[in-house]
């Protein structure tokens, strides 16, 4: 092996920059703030939220959002993190598109007591067209756990399409989960808002 290709410098992802506040007709999403932790671990205690969510523990402290909340906020990671707060600027939950494993991937929350009223698909919409118009060319990967079908309706209501099935650990159920594999592939949500 030659010296020059030890040398080749690493080729960086793109980025869709740093995350914005993205305002909507009732919303308003946010990066994270160190003053969330208390709001998230509310949320997060609360176990009919958490057992829809892969990464995270149950149960959920403080300490577990500070956690999280340290390197998020410093801004050195290459995606957003957006805190969904209402007209209070109130925590209520968090969209996401991380880069992992080489590709971008939504993820997202909301307190129980909001569930139902259409907040997470304006969330996770306006979220959505903002890095579609940032990061046109690129697809965004999702899933949800198969005993989640509003979650799922959600994403095909978006444009995303199932592209396979498999099973994931889950830390809050403490086992591994079915877990349905979804792909928002670039203009499925401009097609999907204008059927």
């Amino acid at each position: 092996m030659s010296a020059a290709l030890l040398d080749r410098p690493k080729v960086q992802p793109m980025t869709p920059g740093p995350a914005p506040v993205i305002g909507t007709a009732r919303l308003s999403l946010r990066p994270h703030r160190l003053s969330d932790a208390d709001a998230m671990a509310e949320t997060l205690s609360d176990f009919a939220v958490t057992r829809m969510l892969s990464r995270v523990p149950a149960p959920y402290h403080r300490q577990d959002a500070l956690d999280w909340l340290v390197p998020v906020t410093s801004g050195a990671l290459p995606g957003w993190n957006l805190a969904i707060t209402n007209g209070d600027d109130a925590h209520i939950g968090m969209v996401s598109v991380e880069l992992r494993h080489g590709r971008w991937h939504l993820g997202y929350w909301l307190n129980r007591y909001y569930w139902r009223r259409g907040y997470m698909s304006e969330a996770v919409e306006a979220v959505l067209e903002r890095f579609s118009r940032r990061m046109p060319d690129m697809p965004v990967h999702s899933g949800v756990f198969a005993d989640n079908p509003a979650s799922l309706r959600l994403q095909e209501k978006l444009g995303f399409r199932m592209t396979g099935c498999s099973e994931i650990y889950s830390f809050a159920r403490n086992t591994m989960v079915a877990h349905v594999e979804t792909v928002l592939q670039p203009g499925a949500l401009q097609a999907a808002r204008a059927a």
